[in-house]
């Protein structure tokens, strides 16, 4: 059986970035994964370790050397190895040279094609230990880190400096080098509560040591577990709920090695803010977790998280509600002041601030926002100048000292100020629902306003940045035009809207002539949002073929592709499906090969066969069967009918001779095809579904 040891790798640094620290580990996982995978070393699993201060793994059951390989080489055919005396010619002697053997340590193979001179040598396989230290090198040079640091004398680079490295295989450390340091099996314990090293045994003690003598968690998941924990405790003793959002539960698990869970209190006096104002505080520049009544009314408590349990608790909650105070009061200051004048009166201050250098100022922006806006609540038969109210005052709080403090609160103050001056309920709304959905599977708007004036501010910085040659590249995507198109597409399919993509982006490439040249523009980007619909529908575990096949018939109105997309998918589970598909294909290669021209209509004196006259009485009683369920957009009754089809279609294919030498009837018989076809092409080109229906259902 083979020998099998448990690996610890762990690199200590000082302090990590906290939100990238899970990608890192990660990362680091899957890099020495691919490293053990490459040189064939076997191992059960790879458990990720990370704190502020290391990156770890621990290889459960790794071997401790390669497998043996049998090296194989091909020489000359035996006809050229050897002459008619059976002596070796060159080409034998050559090789056996090349392989480092005489000729007659060669051996020889027998193959259907021929006999052959072949050398076989087994290859022992390495140590592991003699491996461990350069797949780690390699694992670590691979991290995706955008900016490596450089200290002291060495040319050494990481996302931050290194102090230790340890490497320990079963129970004995590993020698060799990273970063100018000489592994070996020591690490290191809390900075603060256990600061010495720590010998390591074997790696697979590695997480005990640091738990119960390090004062360290090391492992993300668990730490993540045991501040949720906490804080739901404690929230519950104060008999309220924690808001815990996944991201700043992520950040603050990054920042300890030993989470101790803190309530704090502020002055009830602050309630009076918005509560929006007051969370963002708490959340973003604090890290703190605010917490809420079983009614969602904001709670004077607050819950932080230590990096250190002290013995003196008290302390560090009198010292977290000390920097708070001065932030709220700070918060409430700006609103005081903004709040002396209405929120029309910062639209002046747009002119000086730029949207994107040839797209002109945010003023300017809000301009074609109020003209597309305009145009799209004529289409949806939505109260024109409320629209064009909620434009007018979109983006005023970006100038407000409230959202210049605090970017993440845009939208939410200009609803807030906009209540305050007394507008319209639908055009408050929309300030703040301008920017839903902000992430996948976040809410859309809900006001009418909030429903055109979001779609407007997607069209004109969708066209806007395309048409100066801004698209998005591999992965990067300064102006977020992925999330637009998404989110343009989200709004217009799960609402749903009948706006037709293509004549909005018109309205928007409209507004822009003045500024930039969008000739093609539209097209571009409507094409670049038909692909993001491919990830939209994949992520919904609908297949790429079934989207194919739908966007192959050119329908522009996104909600109408929906419906569409869903009766395709429909359609495959039917038990005609998979001959109607394959039908379908013969019809579209045979009129694809035809070059002549194919009459408009079918001649029935022509139609000699019973099987070809049953198929076109079929076609022409379904063509206005379908009619009412066209208008209706019954996509999925359509094809239902259209699969009774099927055994039509293929005796057809069975007794019919398409191309025929007699041209007339070749003639009609394309067009029978044809007409076929587009009944079929109505709802989408179904010839592009992939056959195997039942395997990936």
């Amino acid at each position: 059986m083979e020998e099998t040891h448990d690996l610890l790798v762990e690199i200590g640094t000082e302090e990590l970035p906290p939100k990238p620290l899970q990608v890192l580990s990660e990362a680091f996982k899957k890099g020495l994964e691919d490293q053990l995978r490459k040189h064939e070393l076997g191992f059960s699993w790879i458990e990720p370790f990370a704190t502020p201060r290391r990156l770890g793994l621990l290889v459960r059951e790794l071997a401790t050397r390669q497998p043996d390989q049998e090296i194989v080489r091909k020489g000359p055919a035996l006809q050229v190895a050897f002459d008619t005396q059976g002596q070796p010619t060159r080409a034998a002697s050559g090789f056996a040279r090349s392989c480092g053997v005489s000729v007659k340590e060669l051996q020889q193979e027998e193959t259907s094609k021929g006999a052959w001179l072949v050398f076989r040598q087994v290859q022992q396989g390495r140590n592991t230990t003699d491996l461990i230290v350069d797949m780690t090198a390699k694992a670590l040079e691979a991290l995706p880190i955008p900016k490596r640091m450089r200290w002291g004398e060495q040319d050494d680079e990481f996302v931050r400096p290194v102090h230790w490295v340890t490497i320990v295989f079963g129970e004995d450390p590993v020698e060799g080098r990273l970063f100018s340091i000489n592994a070996g099996r020591l690490t290191r314990g809390h900075r603060f509560q256990a600061p010495v090293a720590l010998p390591i045994p074997s790696a697979s003690q590695y997480a005990e040591i640091l738990r119960t003598q390090g004062k360290v968690e090391p492992s993300f998941s668990t730490r993540r577990e045991m501040i949720r924990n906490q804080v739901q405790a404690l929230a519950e003793d104060a008999s309220g709920q924690a808001i815990m959002e996944d991201d700043l539960l992520d950040e603050v698990t990054a920042l300890c090695e030993w989470p101790y869970a803190i309530m704090g209190a502020f002055d009830e006096g602050f309630l009076e803010m918005p509560s929006e104002v007051l969370i963002e505080t708490m959340q973003k520049h604090q890290k703190y977790f605010p917490l809420v009544s079983s009614n969602g009314r904001l709670l004077p408590h607050f819950i932080t998280i230590s990096n250190i349990q002290s013995r003196d608790p008290a302390q560090i909650r009198a010292g977290n509600e000390r920097v708070i105070r001065p932030r709220f009061s700070d918060a409430a200051f700006f609103l005081e002041q903004d709040l002396k004048r209405p929120l029309q009166a910062f639209e002046p201050k747009l002119e000086k601030v730029i949207f994107q250098e040839r797209l002109g100022t945010l003023a300017e922006k809000s301009v074609r926002l109020g003209r597309i806006s305009r145009q799209i609540a004529s289409l949806l038969g939505i109260d024109q100048g409320l629209a064009i109210r909620a434009t007018q005052l979109a983006k005023c709080d970006l100038v407000t000292q409230m959202v210049l403090e605090f970017p993440g609160l845009q939208g939410t103050i200009g609803r807030y100020y906009a209540w305050k001056a007394g507008e319209n309920p639908c055009v408050v709304s929309a300030i703040e629902q301008q920017y839903l959905p902000r992430r996948a599977g976040d809410e859309l708007p809900q006001s009418d306003c909030g429903l055109v004036l979001s779609i407007a501010d997607r069209l004109d910085t969708l066209v806007g940045i395309f048409a100066i040659g801004q698209r998005p590249t591999g992965v990067r995507d300064p102006y977020a035009l992925r999330r637009a198109a998404i989110g343009l597409l989200r709004i217009l399919i799960e609402t749903p809207l009948s706006l037709d993509l293509r004549e909005i982006l018109n309205f928007s490439s409209e507004t822009l002539k003045d500024k930039v040249d969008t000739k093609g523009i539209v097209a571009e980007v409507f094409e670049y949002c038909m692909e993001r619909l491919k990830g939209y529908y994949l992520d919904q575990n609908i297949r790429a073929d079934i989207v194919d096949s739908v966007l192959a018939v050119n329908p522009t109105v996104p909600s109408d592709i929906h419906r569409r997309i869903l009766a395709v998918e429909d359609f495959r589970s039917l038990p005609e499906a998979a001959a109607l598909t394959a039908a379908n294909k013969r019809i579209r290669n045979i009129l694809r090969k035809h070059s002549e021209s194919i009459p408009e209509r079918i001649d029935t004196d022509l139609l000699q066969d019973d099987a070809e006259r049953r198929l076109e009485a079929r076609i022409t009683s379904l063509a206005s069967g379908i009619s009412p369920f066209l208008k209706t957009q019954d996509y999925k009754g359509i094809l239902k009918m259209l699969s009774e089809l099927h055994n039509d279609i293929d005796t057809f294919f069975d007794k019919v001779m398409v191309m025929t030498e007699q041209s007339d009837l070749r003639r009609n018989r394309l067009t029978l095809l044809r007409d076929t076809e587009a009944l079929f092409l109505k709802v989408a080109d179904i010839s592009f579904l992939k056959s195997e229906f039942h395997k990936q259902d």
